[in-house]
């Protein structure tokens, strides 16, 4: 039997694919989707054809993206995902465990506009300091925090005002669709680049920064 101390080596793992387009179109479809019924775009639709996304593609598969950005040790990645896969799995749960029974009634329809002003408020709050630190990512991140903070504000105070806010939801709604169409850039850009292994859309450089 040996006595030799071994050396501690540290095991080398492979990063993981760029997880953020996919995190990106995620968040892109649902708020989409959800964006487009706000702004009355859904008139011959139920409108709730952003519920199931909320679960599968904006909530799930963002989520994942998320935890895979903590694979690759991109804390600002990790965070954002995870919180807004987590945004539109508790938002859709919320509308299937509570917000369904308080919309059946006329009385009680005041005090689900209120819950989603509060949830809107608290994501804005969240947003607000993830839009500083974007500023080191590039410009194309920035902007979609940048609309999604717009969207966010928008959105709570109409829903904050209640029967009178309608034409406030719907401004935001419009505001949210081009927050999807930054977010769907953004996605594109980082797919080509990853496929070619070189930026091949814009995306910009950090504000102050060099990176690319």
């Amino acid at each position: 039997m040996t006595t030799a101390t071994q050396e501690q080596r540290p095991i080398m793992m492979a990063p993981a694919a760029d997880p953020a387009p996919l995190g990106l179109a995620g968040f892109a479809l649902t708020t989409f989707l959800l964006s487009a019924f706000n702004a009355g775009w859904m008139t011959k639709a139920s409108g709730l054809a952003w519920l199931g996304y909320a679960f599968a593609y904006g909530g799930l598969a963002q989520f994942c993206a998320g935890m895979w950005e903590f694979r690759n040790r991109n804390v600002f990645g990790a965070t954002a995902f995870a919180s807004y896969g987590s945004f539109w799995i508790g938002l859709a749960l919320y509308i299937q465990l509570v917000g369904k029974n308080l919309l059946a009634h006329l009385v009680t329809v005041p005090l689900f506009q209120k819950d989603v002003a509060w949830i809107l408020l608290a994501f804005a709050i969240f947003n607000t300091y993830m839009l500083l630190w974007s500023t080191q990512v590039n410009w194309a991140v920035f902007g979609v925090f940048l609309t999604l903070e717009a969207t966010e504000i928008i959105l709570f105070i109409g829903f904050f005002q209640g029967a009178s806010g309608a034409n406030t939801i719907k401004v935001g709604g419009y505001v949210g669709i081009v927050t999807a169409a930054v977010a769907w850039y953004t996605s594109a850009a980082g797919v080509i680049g990853g496929m070619r292994g070189k930026p091949l859309l814009p995306v910009g450089r950090p504000m102050g920064g060099s990176r690319a």
